[in-house]
């Protein structure tokens, strides 16, 4: 009954008005790991920083939070960092210092969800392994992934697209933004490719669309909501914090692991609303907070209880 995350970590380094405001401790699967700890799932984090000051301090902030990190998780030359540049809004664009390697298997138990997203499933050598381990976790678990595309560090745009699709085969959770879909197929709707998505294979596809709220499609149909009132500190973090809402509200309805994937398939249009309900509140409470701070339990069931988001009618 443990989730095991794959994907990078590395620090943020926030600049706004040209001014360095502060380091967090950041990476999207990062991101997702603490922020299912922190709603108290058991996690193991496989990544890879180095055994410098940074990744010390990563490795001290997974753990506090909760998180088990994988063995060999350590073995890069230098911890990866972000700059992220915040506009007047409060959203932020990247510019990226990372290698991204994996070797080996994991030691793990073998995981009841198995996550990845971002640089980790289409920056080169390590989304090959990547890739070659949700192969291996497919049997027993469910699979998760959010593409979370950072342009900055893509080469080869066809090759990142020809990754992302294959992916998309594997998994049974996807969630991406509409940028994401945008950058993937700017020649189609976000609806009109997570329709196309859901037909390679996934059993639900989520898409946040930032202020126009968010849907999510599934076998029987579509749930929307719209975003929620929120004072916008600032963005980061906030997609991830939709995705651990995601699968923790899976997790809650008993529709992870793969003996559960027909049910998953299968899942209406009732359960589903209170799954991008529940994915909704997480990302907002995150972007009323600075930098990459995901709720914990009773955070968003206090916030839940107070003013609960209204859905759409579903369609």
């Amino acid at each position: 009954m443990r989730a095991l995350v794959i994907g990078e970590a590395l620090i943020d380094i926030v600049e706004r008005g040209g001014q360095v405001t502060g380091e967090h401790v950041g990476g999207s699967p990062l991101n997702v790991a603490v922020g299912l700890a922190r709603l108290g799932r058991g996690v193991d984090f496989l990544t890879h920083i180095a055994e410098d000051d940074r990744g010390r301090r990563i490795v001290e902030y997974v753990e506090s939070s909760g998180v088990q990190l994988v063995p060999g998780s350590t073995t890069a030359d230098r911890t990866p960092t972000a700059l992220a540049t915040l506009d007047d809004n409060g959203s932020a664009q990247y510019e990226f210092d990372i290698d991204w390697q994996l070797s080996g298997t994991p030691e793990v138990t073998p995981p009841l969800v198995a996550h990845t997203g971002s640089i980790a499933t289409w920056l080169e050598p390590g989304c090959r392994a990547t890739a070659a381990l949700l192969d291996a976790y497919h049997p027993s678990a469910t699979i998760t992934f959010d593409p979370n595309v950072r342009p900055a560090l893509i080469e080869d745009g066809d090759a990142a697209r020809g990754r992302i699709d294959r992916l998309l085969e594997k998994c049974d959770v996807v969630k991406a933004s509409d940028e994401d879909m945008r950058w993937i197929d700017p020649n189609r709707s976000a609806k009109q490719i997570a329709r196309t998505w859901l037909s390679l294979g996934p059993s639900i596809v989520a898409v946040t669309m930032g202020e126009r709220g968010a849907f999510a499609m599934c076998e029987a149909g579509t749930a929307r909501i719209a975003a929620l009132p929120v004072d916008v500190v600032d963005t980061v973090g906030a997609g991830d914090s939709f995705m651990t809402g995601l699968i923790d509200a899976l997790w809650e309805l008993n529709l992870l692991g793969a003996e559960r994937r027909h049910d998953l398939r299968r899942i209406g249009l009732d359960a589903l609303n209170s799954v991008v309900r529940t994915a909704a509140l997480s990302s907002a409470l995150t972007v009323g907070r600075a930098g990459a701070d995901l709720p914990d339990r009773a955070t968003r069931d206090a916030a839940a209880a107070s003013s609960g988001p209204q859905l759409s009618q579903p369609g």
